[in-house]
């Protein structure tokens, strides 16, 4: 079966400050793959299997939500709980800490990045 989800974009009001929340979250160096006047776009990690994802900047067409809207899982593994703690010192705030989904289905948060959106974190431990 092939995955249902290939892309995702999360919206950013600040590029730099979206930027500095990921690399802080992930503890990784976002590679910047558009740098235009107009738009701005910053890979976040995934290997080649995986479903990739990026941090997008463009003031026409991207805003972000912290209530409603496309609800995005990223992958927390081994332990969401790890990440969770990193968030709100990057600048994102907590909505929902770590609980179980299901013992079949793992763990799960939600939290609001730097920039307002609303996204969950995923782990099966």
């Amino acid at each position: 079966m092939k995955n249902a989800l290939n892309w995702f974009e999360i919206p950013a009001l600040d590029f730099q400050r979206a930027q500095n929340f990921y690399e802080t979250v992930f503890e990784f160096q976002m590679p910047v793959i558009i740098n235009e006047e107009n738009f701005k776009m910053g890979l976040l990690p995934a290997d080649a299997a995986a479903v990739g994802g990026a941090i997008v900047w463009n003031t026409n067409s991207y805003k972000p939500s912290s209530t409603e809207g496309v609800l995005i899982y990223l992958n927390a593994n081994p332990d969401l709980e790890i990440m969770q703690h990193r968030i709100e010192k990057a600048g994102g705030k907590i909505v929902i800490t770590k609980r179980q989904i299901s013992p079949q289905f793992g763990f799960m948060a939600i939290f609001n990045d730097s920039e307002g959106n609303r996204l969950a974190l995923h782990s099966n431990s």
